[in-house]
């Protein structure tokens, strides 16, 4: 094939049949499998006859189930996964197929990504019975991706991070790290001696053993933080199987949820979570002080856009309480990667003048934002170093 037809024909899948014409690019020779691509693009994209159909028309695809389905196996067989993704969104977003999602043949036909989980869990309340366990498939199998890719990672760096926090230099006999201190003391070896004098003394305490760190991760469960969700619930599962910290998870929107309990399977505390709502954050973090025992150990990771629903000065003031006692509060307007939400721009800064940064993260960088938080580091310069 020439490089000239090429392109014709490549201009002939992105402007459709309607659009090619009157462009020269109607004609263009399409090939079998290019008429596959055409038509399963044009079921999607290309605008339906409002006035053949006696109105407007919510889907291209036809009311039948089996059209669906079929239709669903053309874009897997002619796209890559990550567009059919896309096309999967715009399909549920454009068509209005909620009801792709709501039977149990068209979900188990779909491709898995984190946009998927997020509009299931949005609609895990209307889920037939039939389908829900599906569904946990389906979604399982996007967790299980999610961890292979993350998990180790945020472990290894909050533990690195928990270490360097536990050093001492006066440790007990049985804690000294003899490594890292006679690293320490090279410069020390004495010749007459014919042995290092050392100055100081490396180890870890004993509480390396026990608990180091609270975390408390509360999360806003109102539609517009669907991706967010996800990622906080693998997230809040990673950080709970991690015996030096004591990990809780609160999903809010006008109401409370502790989901603390479910946090050894990550699916568990998707399917505790109810997508959509108001937003009450003052509520929310009400109920995390309650949790707070031991406030200089404490994190608390705020996960939302701080549009609030509830009293807004009140929220500050116990924002304040807990910054004041010792709890290190982290806002993060998303977890996901869909770069810069939108969000309540005087709210993050008034917390800001409070000495709480607020700023988005993708999951990536929530590994060693955690360890940079347990460490004690200047969160706004680490975030700048990020974005830099």
């Amino acid at each position: 094939m020439s490089v000239d037809t090429d392109r014709l024909r490549r201009w002939r899948l992105v402007l459709g049949g309607e659009g090619a014409e009157g462009s020269g690019l109607a004609d263009a020779q399409l090939s079998e499998e290019d008429s596959g691509v055409d038509k399963a693009l044009a079921a999607l994209y290309d605008k339906p006859d409002e006035d053949a159909a006696g109105g407007p028309r919510s889907a291209n695809l036809g009311a039948s189930a089996p059209r669906v389905a079929r239709w669903l196996g053309d874009v897997r067989r002619y796209f890559p996964s990550t567009v059919v993704q896309v096309m999967q969104r715009d399909a549920v977003d454009r068509l209005g197929l909620t009801r792709m999602l709501l039977e149990k043949e068209l979900l188990s036909a779909v491709e898995p990504d984190v946009h998927l989980v997020g509009t299931l869990l949005s609609l895990n309340s209307v889920l037939p019975e039939e389908t829900k366990e599906t569904a946990r498939e389906v979604v399982r199998k996007v967790v299980e991706e999610l961890e292979r890719r993350l998990a180790d990672r945020t472990r290894a760096a909050i533990k690195g991070a928990l270490d360097k926090a536990s050093r001492t230099h006066r440790p007990r006999p049985g804690d000294i790290n003899w490594a890292r201190t006679i690293h320490a003391n090279l410069k020390h070896y004495s010749p007459e001696l014919r042995t290092i004098v050392p100055e100081k003394l490396i180890g870890f305490g004993r509480r390396q053993q026990a608990v180091q760190r609270d975390v408390i991760l509360a999360v806003d469960q109102s539609g517009s933080m669907a991706e967010s969700v996800v990622y906080s619930g693998l997230f809040g599962a990673v950080l709970a199987s991690m015996r030096a910290l004591k990990t809780s998870f609160v999903a809010f929107d006008t109401e409370v949820a502790d989901l603390t309990e479910h946090l050894a399977d990550p699916v568990d505390v998707l399917f505790g979570t109810q997508l959509g709502g108001g937003t009450d954050i003052n509520r929310a973090i009400a109920y995390c002080q309650g949790l707070v025992g031991r406030p200089e150990q404490t994190l608390l990771v705020l996960i939302s856009d701080l549009y609030e629903g509830g009293d807004e000065d009140e929220l500050l003031q116990r924002v304040a309480e807990l910054v004041g006692s010792g709890v290190q509060v982290v806002t993060l307007l998303a977890l996901s990667d869909s770069g810069a939400p939108s969000y309540d721009h005087e709210n993050a800064a008034a917390l800001a003048e409070l000495g709480v940064p607020a700023f988005a993260c993708t999951p990536d960088q929530f590994p060693e934002l955690m360890a940079a938080a347990v460490r004690g580091d200047d969160l706004q310069a680490w975030v700048s170093r990020e974005n830099s």
